[in-house]
Parts: C-alpha cells; sequence; structure tokens
C-alpha cells in the first residue's frame, strides 16, 4: 500500500479525507479508496463553514506532527472533504514521525 503522504524537498505532502461537523476530533488512520489510493481519515467537530473545518484539520495536524499551524498549508480541495496539505520541515522527520503514527495502517 503506497501511504497517504509524499516527501518533497521542503517537506511532505498528505492527502487527507475529512468529515466535519464530527462528534470528536481525531485522526481515524489510513483509509484506502475505491482506485486503490489512500488518504488519512480526520474528522473534526468544526462545521464547514467559512474555513472553520480547514483551521481545525490545520490545527490537528500540526498538533500530531509537532509543527506550528504555520507550517501545514492547505494546497488543494479548499471546500471538498478530499484535501492536500503541505507540512513545512525535514522530510527525513516528518516521514519518519508518519511511519511511525500509523505503522499498523501503512
Amino acid at each position: 500500500m503506497i501511504p497517504p503522504w509524499r516527501r518533497t524537498g521542503t517537506g511532505l505532502d498528505l492527502s487527507v479525507r475529512v468529515t466535519p461537523n464530527a462528534g470528536v476530533t481525531r485522526i481515524d488512520g489510513i483509509e484506502t479508496r475505491d482506485d486503490g489510493t489512500t488518504v488519512l481519515r480526520v474528522r473534526v467537530t468544526a462545521v464547514p463553514d467559512k474555513g472553520k473545518a480547514n483551521k481545525a484539520v490545520v490545527a490537528l495536524v500540526a498538533a500530531t506532527f509537532d509543527l506550528s499551524k504555520s507550517a501545514v498549508t492547505l494546497t488543494s480541495g479548499e471546500t471538498a472533504r478530499f484535501k492536500r496539505f503541505h507540512l513545512e520541515g525535514s522530510p527525513d522527520r516528518l516521514s519518519a514521525k508518519a511511519k511511525k503514527l500509523f505503522q499498523s495502517d501503512a
């Protein structure tokens, strides 16, 4: 299985499926889609209104990867459930952290 992250020269690109307005804010793990691609499933309690859910996902991803919120950028999917984020930092450290966090899934 190919993980939902990809190393770049400046960090990590992360594919995410967001469920807004959930009962709890958490990362559920890796999900394989029908086309064989993988995404990180994320639930946030924030509503999808005026970017509130996107901000909640940024905060959750930043906390999970020990980054500042300014190091996590939404690169595509602003109004979609499927989004891509760029995590700014050491590609080695970030990919090792992702593997450690989700090793049972990936």
